[in-house]
C-alpha cells in the first residue's frame, strides 16, 4: 500500500526541518518563507522490533519494513484558498495525501524568523483549519451547483450525492471539519470522490520544548481528543545526524522521538502489520484494519487473491516462544484459516493459492 503524509504550516515553523530529520534527505531549510516551493517527497522505513526479531529468528537473506511517505509542502498562509501566497498550489497537493501531519510554532527561538510576529499555536491551527475549509467549501459549492442542474434537467442519478454535499456544505460553513462530523458508510464514499482536505485525519506536531507550550493549550488538545505531540524538532534534527554509536558515546536514546511521529501517523490511518518470515526475507505488510486474508493475500500478489485458498497464520510472539516455523506446525500452533478469516495486527502469514 502507497502510504502518504503530508507536513503543513505556516512559512518557518520547522516543516522541512522535520521531513529532514524523518527522511535524512537534504532538502532546503533556509530561513525565509517560501523556500520549499515543491513538494519533496521521501519514503521512510516504519520502525518495527517485531521485523528485527521475526529476521533473527528466519535467518533471513534481507529484512524490509513498513513504509510511509512523506510530503514536506510549502508554507500556506491567510488566504491560500484564493490563490494568497502560493496557496492553490499547496492545497492541491495536500489533496494527494492519506493524513496531515500540522506543524505548529511554539518555540520562542528569535533568529527565525516569524511572519506571524507572535506565536500561537491555536491561532495557527485555526488558520490552517480555516484555509482547507474555504478550499472545501469552494470545491462542494461547485458541484453542488452542477448537480442542482442536472437534477432540474431531469436526471436522477445525482439526487443522492446533492443530499450529502449539502450536509457537507452547512458543516462547511460553520468552520467546522468534515472528519469531526458523523457520516454513514455510503455517505463517506461519496465525500472521498472530492480528497476533501478536512476529511483527511491529521496529527498536531507543536515544536518546541514542553515547557513553551502552555497548559491551556495542551487542555484544548486533550479535550479535542486530537492525537497531538510536543518535540523540539531542532533538536530532533540534530539527534538523527548522529549515529547509533555516537548517542551511546554521549549517553543518548537510540530511538528519536520522530519515530513516535512514524508511527502515530501509521496507526492515525487505522492500518494493521502482518508479517512474511523464511530464508528468503521477513516482512512487514500494510494492511486496512478489518480486511480478509485474501485482501492480505493481494497486498503480496494480486494472484494470491484471487486464487486464494487458504491462509496459515501465527501470532509473532508465539512464533518466537516456539523458536521457528518448523516447531510451531509440530506443537499444532499454526492456524488454516479460510477466506473470511479478518488479519490481525502481528499475524505472520503464508498464503496458499492456485495462482
Amino acid at each position: 500500500m502507497s502510504l502518504s503524509i503530508g507536513i503543513v504550516g505556516l512559512p518557518n515553523v520547522g516543516k522541512s526541518t522535520l521531513f529532514q530529520a524523518i527522511t535524512k534527505k537534504q532538502v532546503a531549510r533556509e530561513n525565509y518563507p517560501f523556500c520549499t516551493i515543491d513538494p519533496n517527497i521521501g519514503v521512510v522505513a516504519v520502525p518495527d522490533q517485531r521485523v528485527d526479531q521475526l529476521d533473527e529468528l528466519s535467518h533471513s537473506a534481507k529484512k524490509i519494513y513498513s513504509t510511509v511517505q512523506f510530503v514536506d509542502i510549502a508554507g500556506l498562509v491567510q488566504g491560500a484558498h484564493k490563490g494568497e501566497g502560493l496557496g492553490n498550489q499547496f492545497l492541491a497537493h495536500i489533496r494527494e495525501v492519506n493524513a496531515i501531519v500540522y506543524v505548529l510554532r511554539a518555540f520562542k527561538y528569535e533568529k527565525i524568523i516569524n511572519p506571524s510576529k507572535t506565536i500561537d499555536v491555536l491561532r495557527d491551527k485555526e488558520i490552517l483549519d480555516t484555509e482547507m475549509a474555504l478550499k472545501d467549501l469552494e470545491t462542494v459549492e461547485k458541484r453542488y451547483q452542477a448537480l442542482e442542474r442536472a437534477v432540474k434537467s431531469g436526471k436522477e442519478e445525482g439526487k443522492e450525492e446533492k443530499i450529502v454535499l449539502a450536509k457537507a456544505k452547512t458543516c462547511l460553513e460553520k468552520g467546522e471539519m468534515l472528519i469531526k462530523q458523523d457520516w454513514s458508510e455510503d455517505e463517506e464514499k461519496i465525500l472521498r470522490l472530492y480528497q476533501f482536505l478536512t476529511l483527511k485525519p491529521r496529527i498536531y506536531l507543536l515544536n518546541g520544548r514542553p515547557d513553551e507550550v502552555s497548559s491551556s493549550v495542551i487542555t484544548y488538545f486533550q479535550k479535542q481528543e486530537a492525537t497531538f505531540l510536543i518535540m523540539d524538532l531542532l533538536n530532533q534534527f540534530e539527534l538523527s545526524e548522529l549515529t547509533s554509536e555516537e548517542k551511546k558515546e554521549l549517553d543518548l536514546p537510540l530511538e528519536v522521538e520522530l519515530n513516535t511521529l512514524i508511527k502515530a501517523s501509521y496507526q492515525l490511518l487505522d492500518l494493521i502489520t502482518f508479517f512474511t518470515t523464511g530464508l528468503d526475507e521477513t516482512r512487514a505488510w500494510t494492511l486496512e484494519k478489518g480486511l480478509a486474508a485474501p485482501q492480505a493475500g493481494g497486498v503480496i500478489h494480486s494472484d494470491f487473491e484471487k486464487a486464494f485458498i487458504k491462509a496459515e497464520v501465527i501470532n509473532w510472539k508465539i512464533l518466537l516462544e516456539a523458536g521457528g516455523l518448523a516447531k510451531a506446525r509440530e506443537q499444532g500452533l499454526v492456524r488454516t484459516e479460510g477466506k473470511n478469516y479478518i488479519v490481525q495486527d502481528g499475524d505472520v502469514i503464508e498464503i496458499k493459492s492456485g495462482a
